[in-house]
């Protein structure tokens, strides 16, 4: 019998991973990146013996293929994906190839907003818990390099609409839908409702013993449950009314129930704020009572948990005024829920590259909390229209530290300024990370002046 030929289009994390779990499960497998790779997986490539090319597409070879795995950043739009569908060449993602070869327990996560910090949240709840877990998919180390060991006995996986798109026969045994809204439209034709099934697929292998946990209260997917029967037992998560099994807040409380276990903890006592942190965390809360995670171990790890970057981080505190980094909010929900869980005046730094936002959702909360705007982009026409006759203060920058600076004098004891731009980056930065370490570094030199 012939070998079977594996191409890997794509070679960051994910890609070198899928490479590497391929050679050691005997397939003859090339890896082809049109861009260039990053050293560290070069280097890895060469000393694993693994054949690649970089700036180019060798067609003939890829087309050749008995199967393609696919990086998540390669658009179905492709002509060399176009080419692989239409000769009927099954197109993969890295978790549909790495699930094949693991006996692990698999949670994933997806939902347009929340995702990393729910991830990160179950990984440290689970292993704080002391279990056996690794961390994949988004997050963490690429899961079919974890897989070629194979020595975790459940992987917590950040799953986006794109992986998704291309897992099949995957079966997750506990699903997460956080929330759906619009986003990443332009991969799925400027149609929500191709979104909306995307996302869905998390529950495409779903069995009468699995959990599904979902918010409650995202419109889209209450209306889409309407549509769909699923098997898995339903564990929702609401911010308005009790819901049992599932969880809820109530009087400041998160609240989570499943017909085995029970749990209350006050939010104030955990290091995560607002409204949209009450969703992740008890969506975590339920994946670790389904595995009789014990309440002192989730409390535990509720308390000692760190969130990644970028995410409502504190960036330092000068004259009492707080500056916050939530840069990784690039669309308009993420900013209504860290508007949200402002709880003193805030000048909100804001702007970037526009994806068709709309503005008037916003309009409440800004009304509440907003005192001022600093719009840091390149275009902020958009913003300055919608909220001139809202904010009585607005000011235009294209430069960070100044927009720092003008946060700082316009503040005062007390105050807040919160970068959540509800935009993308790539006007003025390289992407969200840099963004939100420019914002903590222009934060930390007016420190240092004022020591």
């Amino acid at each position: 019998m012939s070998v079977k030929q594996l191409v890997v289009l794509g070679g960051g994390e994910s890609g070198v991973g899928a490479a590497l779990l391929a050679q050691a499960k005997g397939f003859s497998v090339f890896l082809s990146d049109k861009g260039a790779l990053k050293e560290s997986y070069r280097t890895t490539l060469e000393k694993a013996g693994i054949p690649f090319e970089e700036g180019t597409h060798t067609e003939a070879r890829i087309l050749a293929a008995d199967e393609v795995i696919k990086s998540p950043g390669i658009p179905e739009k492709a002509p060399l994906v176009q080419q692989l569908r239409a000769q009927k060449t099954p197109v993969i993602s890295e978790i549909e190839f790495a699930a094949r070869y693991t006996k692990a327990k698999l949670i994933g996560i997806t939902g347009s907003n929340g995702k990393t910090t729910t991830t990160l949240l179950i990984y440290h709840l689970l292993k704080t818990a002391g279990l056996n877990v690794g961390l994949a998919g988004n997050v963490g180390d690429s899961f079919a390099e974890q897989v070629i060991a194979d020595t975790f006995d459940y992987y917590v996986l950040e799953l986006s609409s794109f992986q998704l798109d291309d897992m099949y026969d995957v079966h997750l045994d506990v699903m997460l839908l956080l929330n759906i809204t619009p986003d990443h439209l332009d991969r799925y034709a400027y149609n929500f409702q191709n979104y909306i099934d995307s996302k869905f697929r998390i529950l495409q292998n779903a069995c009468p013993d699995d959990t599904f946990i979902y918010f409650a209260e995202s419109q889209p997917i209450q209306e889409e449950l309407t549509k769909r029967s699923t098997v898995a037992n339903r564990l929702p998560v609401s911010l308005q009314s009790p819901v049992t099994p599932g969880g809820y807040v109530q009087n400041g409380q998160l609240i989570a129930q499943t017909t085995t276990h029970s749990f209350t903890l006050t939010q104030a006592d955990t290091p995560l704020r607002g409204p949209h942190n009450a969703i992740n965390m008890l969506s975590a809360i339920l994946v670790a009572q389904t595995l009789d995670v014990t309440n002192e171990a989730i409390i535990a790890g509720l308390k000692s948990f760190q969130n990644a970057a970028h995410r409502l981080e504190p960036a330092g505190t000068i004259d009492e005024i707080q500056f916050i980094n939530d840069s990784k909010a690039t669309n308009v929900d993420s900013v209504f829920y860290a508007l949200s869980s402002m709880e003193t005046p805030t000048i909100w730094i804001a702007g970037g590259q526009d994806k068709g936002n709309d503005y008037s959702q916003l309009d409440d909360v800004v009304r509440q909390k907003v005192k001022a705007l600093i719009c840091l982009g390149i275009d902020n026409h958009k913003l300055v229209e919608h909220f001139g006759s809202k904010i009585p203060l607005i000011f235009e920058t294209q430069q960070v530290e100044e927009a720092v600076a003008k946060g700082l004098e316009w503040g005062e004891s007390g105050d807040v300024v919160l970068l959540s731009p509800a935009c993308a980056s790539f006007d003025l930065f390289k992407n969200y990370e840099d963004r939100g370490n420019q914002f903590k570094e222009a934060v930390r030199k007016l420190m240092m002046n004022y020591e």
